[in-house]
């Protein structure tokens, strides 16, 4: 069976489709196109693989205890799979305007780097072991970072699909 991660990739792979630069630089007035969402999506996963190469190299989580609005964010994004609208990307993750075929070519790489990476850090910390910090949802397990990406993933597949007029 495919992993959720591999399944989020397939779900990217399908709202993309064929679609060549011109739709892909579609977008509604002050919105990113679905180029733009694609260098978001790549950019959260070259940050996730930053944080736990640290993780590895330091031999322990990094993360802090999380605040009781980080807990509640973190159930409603994890565990309801709910990813509110309107949320402002910090600036590490904000497109920067990399080349579309090297974002194309670079993300599927570093989604699947993450999954390798995730999993090595729950073998080597424990799954229930909170091993890094999201900006927004504090400390995560790695099996949470994993749902993270997929409904963050997911919600990005979504929009896509609308800036292309596939919904």
């Amino acid at each position: 069976m495919d992993s959720p991660l591999e399944r989020l990739r397939h779900e990217l792979e399908d709202a993309i489709g064929s679609a060549g630069p011109s739709a892909l630089a579609q977008a509604p007035e002050g919105k990113w196109n679905a180029a733009q969402i694609l260098e978001h999506l790549f950019l959260t996963y070259k940050n996730t693989n930053r944080a736990m190469a640290k993780c590895v190299e330091q031999g322990a989580p990094l993360a802090t205890r999380a605040t009781v609005t980080q807990r509640v964010a973190a159930f409603l994004v994890v565990n309801l799979g709910y990813l509110p609208e309107g949320r402002e990307a910090p600036e590490r993750v904000t497109p920067r305007g990399m080349p579309l075929e090297e974002v194309k070519r670079a993300l599927v790489p570093e989604l699947q780097k993450m999954g390798a990476g995730l999993d090595d850090c729950e073998r080597r910390f424990g799954p229930q072991t909170k091993i890094m910090d999201h900006p927004f949802l504090g400390p995560l397990t790695a099996g949470e970072w994993r749902k993270f990406h997929c409904v963050h993933g997911r919600h990005h597949a979504r929009q896509i699909r609308q800036r292309m007029g596939k919904s």
